[in-house]
């Protein structure tokens, strides 16, 4: 998309309800981080920051998790200077979870707000709205989560002003392909994957491939979309292959859901995702139907390196609660955004550009982020098994 058609995409920016600043929750004032509440400042002098999230619908913790973590570190570069003399601000819009609207917020930050970079969007769905807006006008864009492949790259060529600060697709389906195999020694597997999302379909597609590589079998596949409540039928259909385990490759509302249901069947075999089952959400929902499951994560609040542990502390202080994948995220990508701004000779945007993509072994509580020739993040993961309804660590593996 030409910067043409992004300018006709902001009218639809302006028009969106969903388009209006949240503020955030007013939370305890932590003991030794700055207050993030600070961040929601009037742009002024300041470099303005935009960021893209789900603050309400369905995968509304992914939102506020993210915009948390981002505003704890734009606190604490604040603290220390801010950037090139300038303090950072930061502006969030609301998509919902919708992608027309993160596409829509983009336009609104890019062109009206006029940011220096766009942080967003967790889900891989939302992004790919977004990339086109980012290449479009011009502003980099660090998705914070998003693991689909063509999130950076379109049609075999790399999107010119996307990053991410995350894993993809093919290296976690491949994880856990790998897991069940050797280490959980399984050779059936059913998969069950939401049809209409992006992210769901691609990560089964990877994981199936490494799992039949590793000579695996995968004895069922079987499809629904978000926001089905009933998964008996095909539920039922994988019971009758009888498989050892079933991969579920989605968000934590279904995933709860086909967990509970599943036992209600009588179908005792674990399950397996990729990070999209990251949220406490999962087990107030599941409600212990997922004891025995398995999930690849990109970090765990247990790793008791110092950045990990001092990163849990202050975001514990600052909202009174442990944090997750999605702000562990977050907190990296406004990070690496302020690091290449330190970097760049000016703040514009083949400037900032340049800066993010030559990011090499940055020190992130969710790994050292090196971004390769498609601007994807090389980094670990790390598989999560479930216990008492309880997500503990296992093990980490390397790209």
């Amino acid at each position: 998309m030409r910067f043409a058609s992004a300018m006709a995409v902001a009218a639809l920016a302006l028009a969106a309800a969903g388009c209006e600043r949240k503020p955030a929750a007013p939370g305890p004032s932590p003991a030794r981080a700055p207050t993030p509440s600070a961040t929601a400042e009037a742009a002024g002098d300041s470099i303005l920051i935009g960021h893209v999230a789900s603050l309400t619908g369905d995968q509304a913790t992914y939102g506020v998790s993210s915009d948390n973590g981002i505003k704890l570190a734009i606190a604490e570069l604040n603290a220390k200077g801010g950037v090139k003399g300038r303090r950072l601000a930061l502006r969030t819009y609301d998509d919902e979870g919708i992608p027309e609207k993160a596409a829509a917020a983009a336009t609104r930050l890019a062109v009206h707000d006029q940011v220096a970079v766009l942080l967003g969007e967790v889900a891989s769905s939302r992004s790919l709205a977004m990339a086109a807006i980012a290449d479009g006008t011009g502003v980099p864009m660090i998705s914070t989560a998003s693991t689909h492949p063509r999130v950076t790259r379109d049609r075999g060529r790399t999107r010119p002003y996307v990053f991410r600060v995350c894993f993809v697709d093919p290296f976690q389906g491949a994880v856990m392909a790998k897991f069940a195999r050797e280490h959980l020694r399984l050779a059936k597997v059913a998969v069950l994957r939401d049809v209409g999302n992006d992210y769901s379909v691609g990560l089964a597609d990877f994981f199936v491939a490494r799992f039949e590589e590793l000579g695996g079998t995968i004895v069922s596949d079987q499809g629904f979309k978000a926001g089905d409540r009933d998964f008996q039928v095909q539920l039922t259909a994988i019971a009758s292959t009888r498989p050892q385990m079933i991969y579920v490759p989605a968000y934590y509302a279904d995933v709860a859901l086909i967990g509970r249901q599943a036992r209600e069947l009588g179908i005792g075999v674990p399950l397996a995702g990729g990070d999209g089952w990251d949220s406490d959400r999962l087990f107030e929902i599941a409600r212990g139907a997922l004891d025995g499951s398995y999930f690849t994560d990109h970090y765990t609040h247990e790793n008791p390196a110092p950045l990990v542990q001092r990163f849990v502390q202050r975001y514990r202080e600052a909202y009174g609660a442990v944090p997750d994948a999605a702000a562990a995220l977050g907190y990296d990508a406004a990070r690496v955004a302020a690091d290449a701004m330190s970097r760049a000779p000016d703040l514009s945007g083949p400037a900032l550009r340049e800066a993010i993509g030559k990011t090499k072994d940055f020190p992130g509580v969710t790994g050292r982020i090196s971004l390769d020739a498609s601007h994807d993040a090389v980094k670990p993961a790390v598989v999560i098994g479930i216990e008492r309804n309880v997500g503990r660590y296992l093990t980490t593996v390397e790209p």
